[in-house]
């Protein structure tokens, strides 16, 4: 604890997002004639949501959702990107999106991995058939991984642009999940793609998901990424909720990490996931804040503790350093991020910390006791307050005031 009543931890690492998710917040809790909302509810949403966004208000947007981040103690993030196309899937000039995400990033001072994603088909039916892409869908797909290869190695130029030497955007990948990339160009992407690359992926984040690919592959989303070649040490699962015992086996045994969005993954009733099982496994274990319904590192690490405590009866499945690694290392390693010295300072007296020791500040602080972050030897916020761009709840406000489509 030092003199001004904060401790010091290591900056917090978002190894998941959706930035455009954050329009969502608060908004898909009832449906239009009342009553409480459905995933369905949620989905629609979000697709209308990301048919209408533009280079210009998606890096409006983003810059208050990396701002919002900074200030509630996120040092770094890795973007999980499938909105690449103007309408219709035709090709924006010179990675339009991308490079508004990597501004948005800079602005925000945040370290940013764009894990940009390949997206073919529209999903699995529940027999296993490929359904074509629908009209939205048609925005993130560059109709086959050769193509996204071809587009993924010109993006790295453009980030580079963006980024100006200040060390903050960085180029990573994903696979958007088995449903939406076939065998075929799963393969091409397991030959194609520079393995020095970290690899994402959405895998098993609900039970039809499974079935599905059972029905089309006759094997579990991670045996079909092992039977390609992709499960190994450089890939991230995100949520990796229903799991059979070989698919825990599997990851572990590839020293694969495991990204876990508690806080969405509660929001959207997908499940607890076998997190402990996974750890003693040999996965490693990393946070996200996926679709922003929370965007708190400490309620996440809350949630994965709680979260094991609800599905095993049991207290203490991950202790407060494990939880800190989870948030840190965990992350880092994620995104393929060196080390540095980015920190946050939490208050150790507010009304939720007082009297709580040093090493259990994550079971007791917030995003609101966040007296001051430091990215990349900058403070970029202080007291709630972006040092560069004020409130973010203000550029929420300004986004929204001029972009009524969205409100």
């Amino acid at each position: 604890m030092n003199a001004a009543g904060t401790v010091d931890l290591p900056g917090p690492v978002n190894a998941h997002s959706h930035a455009f998710h954050r329009i969502l917040r608060g908004r898909t809790h009832g449906g239009a004639a009342g009553g409480a909302g459905t995933f369905w509810t949620w989905r629609d949403q979000m697709y209308a949501a990301a048919s209408a966004l533009t280079p210009e208000s998606y890096g409006r947007l983003a810059t208050a959702v990396f701002a919002e981040m900074a200030v509630s103690g996120w040092t770094a993030v890795g973007e999980f990107h499938y909105l690449h196309h103007a309408p219709g899937g035709k090709p924006y000039a010179d990675h339009a999106m991308e490079r508004a995400l990597a501004r948005a990033a800079v602005a925000a001072g945040i370290r940013l991995v764009l894990l940009d994603a390949c997206y073919v088909d529209g999903g699995l039916d529940a027999a296993g058939r490929p359904v074509p892409l629908d009209e939205t869908q048609l925005r993130f797909s560059d109709g086959g991984a050769p193509a996204w290869l071809e587009r993924l190695g010109g993006l790295r130029a453009a980030l580079a642009e963006e980024d100006g030497g200040r060390g903050l955007v960085g180029l990573g990948a994903a696979i958007h999940s088995v449903r939406a990339v076939p065998p075929r160009d799963l393969d091409a992407i397991a030959a194609g793609l520079d393995p020095a690359v970290p690899l994402h992926v959405h895998l098993s984040e609900q039970p039809a998901e499974n079935a599905a690919c059972l029905a089309a592959h006759g094997a579990t989303p991670a045996a079909l990424l092992h039977r390609h070649g992709l499960l190994t040490n450089r890939l991230s699962a995100v949520h990796a909720t229903h799991l059979t015992g070989a698919d825990i086996a599997l990851l572990g045994d590839a020293g694969a990490t495991v990204v876990m969005c508690p806080t969405t993954e509660a929001d959207l009733a997908d499940g607890i996931g076998p997190a402990r099982e996974l750890a003693d496994a040999g996965a490693g274990l990393a946070l996200g804040t996926d679709q922003h319904a929370v965007v708190d590192p400490f309620l996440e690490m809350r949630a994965l503790e709680h979260g094991e405590r609800l599905r095993s009866g049991v207290r203490g499945r991950f202790s407060p350093g494990e939880l800190v690694a989870a948030s840190r290392g965990g992350g880092l390693r994620s995104l393929g991020l060196p080390g540095n010295g980015d920190r946050v300072a939490v208050r150790s007296g507010s009304l939720r910390t007082a009297g709580s020791r040093p090493a259990q500040l994550p079971l007791t602080a917030t995003a609101s006791d966040v007296a001051s972050v430091v990215v990349n030897g900058v403070e970029v916020a202080r007291d709630g307050i972006h040092a560069g761009l004020g409130d973010p709840a203000g550029l929420y406000r300004a986004f929204l005031a001029e972009h009524p489509e969205f409100a």
